[in-house]
């Protein structure tokens, strides 16, 4: 296993880039489309949602990722939980993810919660009987017991960001993959879902976070890196990272 320092290194991403083809021609219908390809009439561009990005993040380190709308962060934090192959480069997650990448990702709207609990947990790689026998815990913990047998259809955004953090949290796993999910729910939410991310790096858990919170950013992070139009702009300590950023815009 790599080491930093004498640590475990949990995440690493060397080189890694993630490109698109861009159509420049526009067709009023998918079937003028079809034959403008057909007939190589349709003009590309290629297009870097990430390019050349690299770093570690050690086990029990919390390393953020911040930048503007569309600079790369959530397609990066996909990539790093596998539900988006790069382009190119290399990337290597030792152990257990649990991403939290989206509020209501993995749901299904017409579900309970207690199904969704289930069904969440069970795309994360559990086992489908023990999350029915976690699910009451998992509810109680995110504040939701009288809502278990309710279709989250009806749920707030709040009570979504709750409950999937709920899941995604409730095992110690080894990379904790979490998407502005602190930024929703209520202050004691967020100080509570703040305290058990301190549990799980306490318990050695690697936690790759994006937020548009920098207060957050400073609070929690070790390391930040600040992502411009799929660059690394700069990477680094998170007091002078966040200055830099707040400075450029």
């Amino acid at each position: 296993m790599n080491t930093v320092n004498g640590s475990q290194t949990l995440i690493d991403v060397e080189s890694v880039s993630l490109s698109y083809q861009m159509a420049h021609d526009r067709a009023g219908t998918f079937k003028e489309f079809t034959m403008q390809l057909l007939k190589r009439q349709v003009r590309t561009e290629q297009f870097f949602a990430l390019r050349d990005v690299s770093f570690q993040v050690q086990r029990g380190e919390v390393f953020s990722l911040i930048g503007a709308n569309g600079a790369g962060k959530t397609t990066l934090m996909k990539i790093v939980a596998r539900v988006l192959p790069p382009s190119s480069g290399r990337v290597v997650v030792r152990g257990v993810v649990a991403p939290m990448i989206a509020l209501g990702a993995g749901f299904n709207p017409e579900m309970a919660g207690f199904e969704n609990i289930v069904l969440f947990g069970t795309l994360l790689g559990r086992d489908s009987n023990e999350m029915r026998e976690r699910a009451p815990a998992i509810a109680e913990w995110a504040e939701l017991t009288e809502f278990l047998d309710v279709p989250i259809r009806s749920y707030s955004s709040g009570m979504l960001a709750r409950l999937g953090f709920a899941v995604a949290a409730d095992v110690d796993p080894d990379v904790l993959v979490v998407d502005e999910v602190l930024a929703v729910g209520d202050e004691s939410f967020q100080r509570k879902s703040a305290a058990r991310m301190q549990t799980l790096m306490n318990g050695g858990t690697a936690v790759l976070l994006v937020s548009h919170d920098l207060h957050h950013v400073e609070t929690l992070s070790h390391r930040v890196l600040w992502l411009d139009h799929g660059h690394v702009r700069m990477l680094g300590d998170p007091k002078e990272v966040v200055e830099a950023y707040r400075a450029s815009v």
